[in-house]
């Protein structure tokens, strides 16, 4: 589907302001500008986000309180707690995150983690009698899950458990009869940070807990511990769950990928090591989610997400190095299962065309496998601009993931379909569902209607959103540093787009699996024009072949070699 192009345009005297105010290059204006930093202010605060004192307090957060009374009691009596997960990298990342701050409280904890088919998502009834009750456990901390687990929170009630839960998802009209719901996503939190991830969340309650013991005189002769010890876990969870890299998110996020360039964790090292990513150099937002993460959510996905856990927690570096082996093993073998998902759906689409004819996309087939549908219903959505769900049938249930566009809040659009549902969980871009195999079609016309009068009409027009032109020659060793500071990029906080003009390809070299490597130079500029690197996933090829491009969209980063030269990543093209 070919995109169209939107270049951002924001108002002059908004751009004079920032050039003026903070001493930046125009372009820099402009990139900080078409990401809603209008003021000098705004700005500054982002480009040095690296502050943990900029970091909004928790004492906003509903229910934080009886939360803290609660926990602080436990840690000092040294009861015994139960932290209950989920099994993706943010629900795993939280976790290992709370374990480890409240052991090094010295307090007694389990950790729980589900598996994603065999218990599927949240906190199930059987899992009080099984993991809380059948252990004689009284406190139950849910984490990035819960929120919507009434039927379990109230058996742990009959039951003398109580139940604490942290999370980040949507919540319902009613919230579960917990202890406490520590969710900055209800209606009734003033906080202002319903854009943590479920790890944020966990975060800021041993933030809260931590200072609630010091004013109690705890840490009076023992160590408090460093809560910046555990940021690498905030980066890996909040990246891996697409929340916004703005706010909290970018000052942890940035602080966490700082931490990642020398682990102390030897399972981090050992998973860098299997990536290919240098022990001692720093990683980037985009390493960090297409390199480190994909292997620790291929665990939930095909295996079991403790699997992942151990490696976070792991000590001895060969143990550590056989789990990240292992774990990328997993991964290749989702790549190839997500692979045969995709063709199948493709080949679905090609065969019933009349699918595209709506504003959304509803899929199932029996033999997909729950733990890769997601990502699978990620690229579709991409790909088609529509909001897209996959359904993994198993006799006459299913389960399915969601994933959404820009614009579009796919937790609402569902809860509208709520009544044909069985159960479902998530949030804007991201949700999972269990739905009967019988209820399929009248979902499908339920959600196709849901979204097509939600009024996001611009969301579902493909476009390219274009930051800024810039030509070949025009781009300058400054320009890398001005881009680096905006990392790091991601859900909010796109990395900028550019558009040149009138470029041709001198040299080509094709890489693995199709991919080229160009030179590029502005077109009849001649043997003396400057030439730059380019590398091209995915080229159409008959573009490719003519070698001169009317417009080229384009990313700009440093090459890897001597020196930060900039190298583009090819995006689009228009032939000439």
């Amino acid at each position: 589907m070919k995109k169209r192009l939107r270049l951002a345009r924001p108002p002059e005297g908004v751009l004079r302001e920032l050039e003026q105010r903070l001493g930046v290059s125009p372009l820099l204006a402009r990139l900080l500008a078409n990401r809603g930093l209008t003021t000098a202010e705004a700005a500054r605060s982002f480009l040095t986000p690296a502050a943990p004192d900029r970091l909004r307090p928790p004492s906003g957060l509903k229910d934080l309180e009886p939360a803290l009374e609660r926990l602080a009691r436990a840690v000092r009596g040294r009861e015994p707690i139960l932290l209950f997960g989920d099994y993706d990298v943010d629900g795993v990342t939280a976790a290992v995150l709370l374990e480890g701050f409240l052991t090094a409280c010295g307090a007694r904890v389990a950790r729980y983690l589900p598996h994603r088919i065999e218990d599927g998502y949240g906190l199930k009834p059987r899992h009080i009698r099984e993991a809380a009750r059948g252990r004689g456990i009284r406190l139950v901390v849910t984490v990035d899950c819960g929120s919507s687990s009434h039927a379990a929170i109230r058996e742990a009630a009959a039951a003398g458990i109580e139940v604490i839960v942290t999370d980040h998802h949507a919540v319902g009209a009613e919230l579960p009869p917990a202890l406490a719901v520590i969710n900055p996503r209800r209606p009734d939190c003033g906080a202002g940070l319903g854009h943590l991830a479920g790890v944020g969340v966990a975060f800021y309650l041993a933030v809260a807990l931590r200072r609630r013991l010091r004013e109690e005189g705890f840490w009076d002769g023992r160590p408090e511990p460093n809560l910046l010890a555990w940021s690498d876990l905030v980066a890996l969870g909040t990246i891996a769950d697409l929340a916004p890299l703005t706010a909290e998110n970018r000052i942890l996020t940035r602080i966490g990928l700082g931490r990642l360039a020398r682990s102390p964790r030897p399972g981090l090292e050992a998973l860098k090591a299997a990536a290919g990513l240098a022990a001692d150099g720093g990683v980037s937002g985009e390493e960090a989610a297409f390199r480190l993460i994909p292997p620790l959510n291929a665990a939930g996905r095909l295996e079991h997400p403790q699997l992942a856990a151990e490696l976070l927690t792991a000590r001895d570096p060969a143990a550590a190095g056989r789990l990240a082996r292992r774990l990328t093993e997993l991964n290749r073998a989702r790549r190839e299962l997500e692979r045969a998902v995709l063709a199948e759906a493709e080949a679905e689409i090609a065969s019933r065309p009349e699918r595209l004819a709506g504003k959304t996309l509803v899929l199932a087939r029996p033999g997909w496998h729950p733990g890769v549908i997601g990502i699978a219903a990620a690229r579709l959505a991409e790909r088609y601009a529509r909001p897209v769900v996959l359904v993994a049938l198993a006799g006459d249930r299913g389960r399915g993931s969601a994933r959404s566009l820009p614009g579009i809040d796919l937790a609402a659009c569902l809860g509208a379909c709520r009544g044909h549902l069985e159960a479902l969980g998530g949030h804007a871009q991201a949700a999972g569902l269990e739905i009967a195999a019988g209820r399929l079609e009248a979902f499908r016309e339920a959600f196709e209607e849901v979204v097509a009068s939600a009024g996001a009409e611009g969301a579902l027009d493909p476009a390219w959103s274009v930051d800024a032109p810039l030509e070949i020659d025009d781009i300058a060793a400054s320009t890398l540093a001005e881009i680096e500071a905006l990392t790091p990029f991601g859900t909010g906080n796109p990395e900028p787009l550019f558009v040149a003009h009138e470029v041709e390809a001198v040299a080509a070299t094709r890489l693995a699996q199709g991919h080229l490597r160009l030179r590029l130079r502005r077109a009849g500029s001649g043997e003396r024009g400057r030439t730059l690197s380019a590398v091209w996933f995915r080229p159409d090829p008959r573009a490719a072949e003519r070698g001169r491009f009317a417009r080229l969209l384009y990313r700009l980063r440093a090459g890897r070699g001597h020196g930060p030269s900039p190298e583009l990543l090819v995006e689009d093209v228009d032939p000439t």
